[in-house]
């Protein structure tokens, strides 16, 4: 109860102000616009520049490896998971 009736009188005192201040109300405003566009604009641009870093970094990486260097370590790989998949069923079992 105690929030409610201090939010109504926060509100009036508030709204009051407000007329009463209207022209200062506005020049504060006219003056907090421009700051937060430039803000925000300098925000967005660096944000973006960051994404687009990041797509290059991906295109890095995402390059084709040699087929030469890989081959034999694909068959080591698919052994091991293929014991690791007959070690996880007789787990599931017990």
């Amino acid at each position: 109860m105690k929030t409610l009736i201090g939010g109504a009188i926060a509100a009036a005192l508030g709204l009051v102000g407000l007329v009463i201040w209207w022209g200062q109300f506005l020049m504060v405003l006219a003056g907090i616009v421009p700051a937060m566009l430039l803000l925000g604009g300098a925000l967005a641009v660096y944000l973006g520049f960051d994404e687009l870093k990041d797509t290059w970094k991906s295109d890095e990486a995402a390059e084709p490896v040699p087929e030469s260097s890989g081959g034999e370590d694909v068959e080591e790989y698919k052994k091991e998971i293929d014991g690791l998949k007959d070690e996880i069923e007789t787990l599931k079992k017990e």
